[in-house]
């Protein structure tokens, strides 16, 4: 998942473009991009990997003035792109995944249209994005028409003169949401960007609903979809504590998971704690439903490692769950642990990082108790997972039935011994004392919507789409 953000404001909005985008910095590592409207448009991009937004735009920032402009924290394309179009100039910035963006390219590619951003054969996305609207008859129909090419997800903004137009997926996988600060405006990923700037939050937009932001304020272009199905994963790991999406906020999802997760437990423990940073409020629920206190044996070094999940490659990914994590051994030895994290994805860097590190210092017990279910299929709205071989459920099953097998439900099956053999494998190959998953049913109660506006498609297979 990538996070944008755009500002319309009656003064100059370069530094709340500057900061409310930085507050995205969680959701990419690859690249990040400013446009902003000044007569026309300027534009700064930055390859952020291994390096920090504001180290890598501090100086670029303070020349690019104007009144709007939109911001991307980037987990793959470069972005902002710009097109002059007969809609004159814009800038764009997406986040979502396009399934079949090579098949649309080709189509394009027949028709007379280049790309100028093609990286390693593919293109970028968001050019490709850019490329379908300008097909429309405006910019609104153009968008929409855009909609109805795609298979996957994708919300957007986009910069031009008349103002910023903010689109959100059809299906609503990814969230934006408006703030208002008197007469300025914002639009956001994360809600959580608005607060040190003084936005408070205006709206939730609603699932294919386009809006307009410039400096009369606030105008619907097209109205939204009843139909949701925001990604479940925001409120389990991927969003911000201090955010909030649908009107319900991250941090205390994440309490409740904890919670329930406690509340079917009966182990014995000398400290409850959570792989930080997203574990953390998983593990604060479960520490007060059962009454094992808090601790905090291993520690983030914040300040120079990114998320270990996000970036592409697993070495890179490897590296930062080796580096960042730093063990407290006075804390761990002789101790039984109860260990919250939010997800097990491929399982190594738990395996080989944070359970050696324990086991290195010292720990008696391992107990993991993870707040949502097994992943059992690849992401198909985003960048997380692309493949099925990957996923510790997967080899769990694939070591069982000594193949890959297609049909899994007896495996996602709570209840069933097939399940419960894939969790002793996974326990056994993550060398933990115990291993517990959070039930489907209390995740769901935890986030609080009605199942039929999440997307479970991760655990279920099921993208529930109409």
């Amino acid at each position: 998942m990538s996070g944008i953000f755009g500002v319309v404001s009656q003064t100059d909005c370069r530094n709340d473009l500057f900061y409310g985008t930085d507050y995205h910095s969680h959701l990419g590592t690859q690249f990040a991009g400013l446009a902003v409207w000044h007569d026309t448009i300027l534009r700064k991009i930055h390859d952020i990997r291994g390096s920090q937004f504001k180290a890598k735009f501090f100086e670029d920032y303070r020349k690019m003035n104007g009144k709007m402009g939109i911001g991307v924290i980037s987990v793959k394309d470069e972005q902002p792109i710009c097109i002059h179009s007969k809609f004159g100039p814009f800038a764009i910035v997406i986040n979502g995944f396009i399934e079949n963006a090579q098949e649309l390219a080709r189509q394009l590619y027949k028709e007379g249209q280049s790309f100028s951003e093609v990286t390693e054969g593919k293109v970028n996305l968001t050019e490709l994005v850019a490329k379908l609207i300008i097909r429309g008859e405006s910019i609104v129909d153009g968008i929409e028409r855009m909609y109805t090419k795609i298979s996957g997800s994708c919300s957007l903004l986009l910069l031009s003169r008349e103002g910023i137009y903010a689109a959100r997926d059809r299906c609503g996988y990814t969230p934006l949401i408006i703030g208002q600060r008197e007469t300025d405006w914002a639009v956001a990923t994360e809600s959580s960007s608005f607060l040190n700037l003084g936005f408070a939050i205006k709206k939730y937009i609603q699932p294919g609903e386009i809006v307009i932001l410039n400096e009369k304020g606030l105008e619907t272009k097209r109205k939204g979809r009843r139909m949701n199905k925001i990604c479940s994963f925001l409120w389990i790991y991927t969003g911000f504590p201090a955010s909030s999406y649908e009107g319900i906020n991250v941090e205390t999802v994440r309490e409740k998971c904890g919670g329930y997760l406690a509340r079917h437990d009966s182990v014995k423990a000398d400290m409850a704690c959570g792989i930080p940073d997203s574990g953390t409020a998983h593990a604060i629920g479960y520490a007060m439903r059962s009454g094992i206190p808090f601790r905090r044996p291993l520690v983030k070094y914040t300040p120079g490692f990114d998320r270990s999940y996000t970036p592409p490659s697993q070495e890179t990914r490897d590296f930062i769950a080796k580096m960042k994590l730093i063990p407290i051994p006075e804390i761990i030895k002789g101790k039984r642990i109860v260990f919250c994290d939010d997800s097990i994805v491929r399982g190594t860097q738990l395996k080989n990082y944070t359970v050696h590190k324990l086991r290195e210092c010292g720990a008696k017990e391992i107990h993991l108790r993870i707040a949502c279910p097994p992943l059992m299929f690849p992401c198909r709205f985003g960048y997380s997972t692309r493949t099925t071989h990957e996923l510790a459920a997967r080899k769990a099953i694939r070591s069982l039935e000594g193949k890959d097998i297609e049909d899994v439900r007896v495996y996602i099956s709570e209840d069933s011994t097939q399940h419960k053999k894939m969790v002793g494998w996974i326990t056994k190959d993550l060398g933990v004392t115990t291993l517990k998953y959070q039930r489907l049913s209390d995740m769901i109660e935890a986030i609080g919507l009605p199942r039929e506006d999440l997307c479970l498609y991760c655990w279920t297979g099921n993208t529930g789409r109409k």
